[in-house]
């Protein structure tokens, strides 16, 4: 095993996020979700009818990869892409109230993923965001 003491932080943090993300991902398999399509349908219900390259954005994906994710979504009815009366090029996505349903229930499963954990989760929540808020998406 490797010596964790001696890692730098950042690879710590990126070493416990890749551990959540599989932890939750397990938690969301019976669901038919992944961690990447709860961020999209949590960032679609939070910001309302969004076009799909702004959801990238925000999501921190490439486009191609938001592209194939909304694909997939919208297969099951969980999200629906219509086009921009504002803009002809474009679309707007929504989420659906199946995918607002299915939404609620991974936040369920959210929850469980570091309930075994004890946390001081306020400190610990204040950095990441500073993190997430701070560092570039290439």
């Amino acid at each position: 095993m490797p010596d964790m003491d001696r890692w730098p932080t950042s690879r710590l943090l990126s070493a416990a996020a890749r551990l959540v993300e599989l932890a939750w991902n397990e938690k969301l398999r019976p669901l038919g979700l992944t961690y990447p399509a709860v961020l999209t349908l949590d960032t679609v219900a939070t910001a309302g009818p969004i076009t799909p390259g702004k959801l990238a954005q925000s999501v921190r994906v490439q486009a191609q990869t938001m592209g194939a994710l909304l694909a997939r979504l919208e297969s099951r009815g969980y999200i629906l892409r219509q086009p921009n009366r504002f803009d002809r090029g474009s679309q707007l996505v929504s989420i659906t109230d199946p995918g607002m349903a299915l939404l609620e229930q991974s936040h369920l499963q959210e929850n469980l993923v570091l309930s075994a954990i004890k946390l001081d989760s306020g400190d610990l929540r204040d950095e990441l965001l500073a993190i997430v808020r701070h560092t570039p998406f290439v």
